[in-house]
C-alpha cells in the first residue's frame, strides 16, 4: 500500500496534465409567557483555424440577425441563439408560457434589489413554486449591469435557502455545473452526510464527470474513493494536492489513517466541517462527543442519525444546560418531543407547586418552569386552565425561538379538546393551532349560478384548439345581463379578461357589465411589462404573493396579479393560479 505513496513525478506529472485536458474537454459539455490525453502541435493549429473560422460565422450570424430582426419570429431567432449558447435549467420555457429570453431585458441593479427585498420573506408554497420555476428554467442569463457569477449566486443562495436537495441534485448533476456552484454543491453533500447517508453523498461524486476545482469537494471526493476502494485514485488525487503545495493536517492524518499507512487511530476531533467531523467518528474506534449549544445544527444532525446522541434517561436533572441543548435539538429535529417530554415528567414538584403554577414559575429556571406547566397540562382537567397553560407553554418555547419543540404535543393536547367545549377567549388560538396544516382541497364543485365558479373554468383546461368556448361564454354574459340582481364580482371580471387575453371575443353589448381600473397595476409591474421584461415582472409577482396562499390573497391583488400574466402571455402559470383561487371546492 505505502508504494503508491513513491510514485514517480514524472508519472505525476503526466497524470496532472491528463486531469488538466480532462477539464478542458469536459468543460463544454446548476417576553412574557404569560400573556395570550495530449493532442499534436499540427491538431492544436487546426482546432485553432477551425475556432476563428466558427467565430466569423457567427458574426455573419449575428450580422444576419441584425438585419432581418424584424422579419424573423420569435422562436426562429430564439433557435438561432440557442445553438451557440448553453442553456442551464430544468425546465423548457414553453411548458410554463415563458422563453429563453425573458430575463434578456433586465436590468441587474433591479434583479438584485428585488431579489434582496424577497430573502427577507419567508415564501408561502404558491409563491416558491413561481421562485422555482424562474430560476431554473432554461434560458439565457441577464447581461444588464450584472454579471454571470451575481445571478449564478443569486441561483445558489435561493437554492440553499430552499434546501430542496432532490431539485439541488437534478439541478447540478442535469446541467453538470458543480464547478460553477460550490457552495450549492457543498450543501448538497454535506446534507446527506449530516444524515450520516455516506453511501448517497459519494454518489454524487461518481455523477460528477468533470474534474472538480473547489478544495473542500476535492478533499470529500478523495474520502469518497477511499470509502468505495478506489485508492489508487485516491492516491493520484492526494499526490496533486501535494504537488500543488496544498496542506491540510488534519485531513492528511485522516486519510493516512484510512489509506493504512498509519496504524494508530488518529483521535483528534475537528467540529469545522461536517466532513471533518465525520472522519473524527470514521477513525476513531472509541469516538465520544459531547454536544454543546454552539455546536453547529449540521453535527447535532449527525449524532443523532448515527446515533452518538445521550439517552435522555441518564440527563441529570440538574444538568440545566445540557437540557437546555436537549430542547434545541428538539427544536432542530435531533431529539423527538416524546424524549423531551419524558424528560420533563422525571422532574419533582410538590402539590403546592402543581396547584400554583404562575407564582411557583418565578422562581424557577426556564427549564424547570417548562417542566413544571407540562406536568400541570397533564394533571389539569378543567378546559380553560388546560388551554391558557397550554399558551403559556407555546409562548415560552417562542420566546426562545425553539417552538419546533411543541409542534406535535401541542396538537394531541388540542385533539383531545372538543370544539364546543373551548371559550370563546381561546378559540382563535385553538383553531390556529389545530389546523395550521394545509389542507388541500380537491373536489371542485360547479356553480353555474356565479360566473367563476361555473363550467366555463373547465375550458381553461383544454387546449385552445379543440374547444371554442366563445358562445357559451357570452351566453352566460347575456343571462347576467338579464339578471338585475347579479353582482358581477372581481373574480368574475378576472375570468372574462383571462378569455380575451385567450382570444376569446367578447360582444360589444356586454362591455358595460364591469369597468376596469388600470390604476390597481403597480407602476413599476407595468414598465416592466411594457419594456418586455418578463423576469422582472414575474419576480415582482411573486415579491406580491410573498408569504401569503394565493387562496388567501384579495381580489384586487389577484386581478393585477393575472392581469400581468395576461399581458406576458404566461398561461400556464396563470391558469394553475385561476385554479386555486376561483372554483368553489368541497
Amino acid at each position: 500500500m505505502k508504494n503508491l505513496k513513491l510514485l514517480s513525478k514524472n508519472y505525476f506529472l503526466v497524470t496532472l496534465f491528463s486531469l488538466f485536458f480532462g477539464f478542458a474537454t469536459n468543460s463544454q459539455e446548476p417576553v412574557d409567557i404569560w400573556e395570550l490525453g495530449e493532442k499534436k502541435l499540427e491538431e492544436n493549429t487546426t482546432i485553432i483555424e477551425n475556432e476563428a473560422e466558427k467565430n466569423i460565422q457567427q458574426n455573419a450570424i449575428y450580422e444576419m440577425q441584425s438585419q432581418k430582426e424584424g422579419e424573423l419570429g420569435i422562436e426562429e431567432t430564439q433557435t438561432l441563439i440557442s445553438k451557440d449558447t448553453k442553456l442551464v435549467g430544468i425546465y423548457d420555457p414553453a411548458e410554463n408560457g415563458l422563453n429563453i429570453n425573458m430575463w434578456s431585458n433586465s436590468n441587474g441593479d433591479q434583479i438584485l434589489n428585488i431579489f434582496k427585498r424577497i430573502d427577507k420573506l419567508k415564501l408561502s408554497k404558491d409563491a416558491t413554486e413561481i421562485m422555482d420555476i424562474l430560476l431554473l428554467t432554461n434560458a439565457h442569463y441577464p447581461e444588464i449591469n450584472i454579471s454571470k457569477e451575481q445571478f449564478l449566486k443569486i441561483k445558489s443562495k435561493w437554492l440553499i435557502k430552499r434546501s430542496n436537495f432532490d431539485l439541488i441534485e437534478n439541478y447540478l448533476l442535469s446541467n453538470q455545473i458543480v464547478n460553477e456552484h460550490p457552495k450549492l454543491t457543498r450543501h448538497l453533500v454535506d446534507h446527506y452526510l449530516s444524515q450520516s447517508n455516506v453511501k448517497k453523498a459519494c454518489e454524487i461524486f461518481s455523477e460528477i464527470k468533470e474534474p472538480i476545482q473547489d478544495l473542500y469537494l476535492s478533499k470529500f471526493n478523495i474520502y469518497c474513493l477511499i470509502n468505495n476502494n478506489k485508492r489508487n485514485e485516491a492516491q493520484l488525487f492526494i499526490d496533486l494536492q501535494s504537488e500543488l503545495g496544498i496542506a491540510d493536517q488534519f485531513f492528511d492524518k485522516k486519510i493516512n489513517y484510512l489509506m493504512g499507512y498509519n496504524a494508530e487511530p488518529a483521535t483528534e476531533v475537528s467540529e469545522k466541517t461536517i466532513l471533518d467531523f465525520h472522519l473524527s467518528h470514521r477513525t476513531n474506534p472509541k469516538f465520544k462527543f459531547e454536544p454543546k449549544s454552539t455546536t453547529s445544527k449540521q453535527i447535532w444532525k449527525y449524532l443523532s442519525t448515527s446515533n452518538l446522541l445521550d439517552n435522555v434517561s441518564d440527563i441529570e436533572l440538574t444538568d440545566i444546560e445540557k437540557i437546555n441543548s436537549i430542547e434545541k435539538a428538539t427544536h432542530e429535529g435531533n431529539y423527538t418531543e416524546k424524549e423531551l417530554f419524558e424528560l420533563y415528567k422525571r422532574f419533582k414538584f410538590n402539590i403546592n407547586q402543581l396547584l400554583n403554577i404562575k407564582e411557583s414559575t418565578k422562581v424557577l429556571s426556564t427549564v424547570e418552569t417548562r417542566a413544571l406547566i407540562y406536568q400541570g397540562i397533564l394533571i389539569t382537567t378543567e378546559i380553560e386552565n388546560k388551554l391558557q397553560l397550554i399558551n403559556v407553554l407555546k409562548n415560552s418555547f417562542k420566546n426562545d425561538a425553539i417552538e419546533n419543540a411543541f409542534n406535535l404535543e401541542l396538537k394531541a393536547f388540542l385533539d383531545k379538546i372538543e370544539e364546543d367545549e373551548v371559550p370563546s377567549n381561546f378559540s382563535t388560538f385553538y383553531l390556529n393551532n389545530l389546523n395550521d396544516e394545509e389542507t388541500e382541497k380537491v373536489n371542485i364543485k360547479v356553480n353555474n349560478k356565479i360566473l367563476h365558479q361555473s363550467k366555463l373554468i373547465n375550458y381553461l383546461k383544454l387546449e385552445k384548439s379543440k374547444n371554442d368556448p366563445t358562445k357559451e361564454v357570452n351566453d352566460f354574459l347575456k343571462k347576467i345581463k338579464k339578471n338585475k340582481k347579479y353582482f358581477f364580482s372581481k373574480k368574475d371580471v378576472i375570468l372574462v379578461e383571462s378569455f380575451k387575453s385567450d382570444g376569446i371575443k367578447i360582444l360589444d353589448k356586454y362591455n358595460n357589465l364591469y369597468q376596469i381600473n388600470d390604476s390597481e397595476m403597480p407602476s413599476d409591474i407595468q414598465i416592466f411589462i411594457n419594456s418586455n421584461d418578463m423576469a422582472s415582472a414575474m419576480l415582482r409577482i411573486v415579491e406580491v404573493i410573498g408569504q401569503d396562499d394565493l387562496k388567501n390573497i384579495d381580489e384586487d391583488t389577484l386581478y393585477f396579479i393575472i392581469s400581468t400574466l395576461n399581458q406576458l402571455n404566461v398561461d400556464p402559470i396563470r391558469n394553475k393560479i385561476l385554479f386555486k383561487v376561483l372554483p368553489l371546492k368541497v
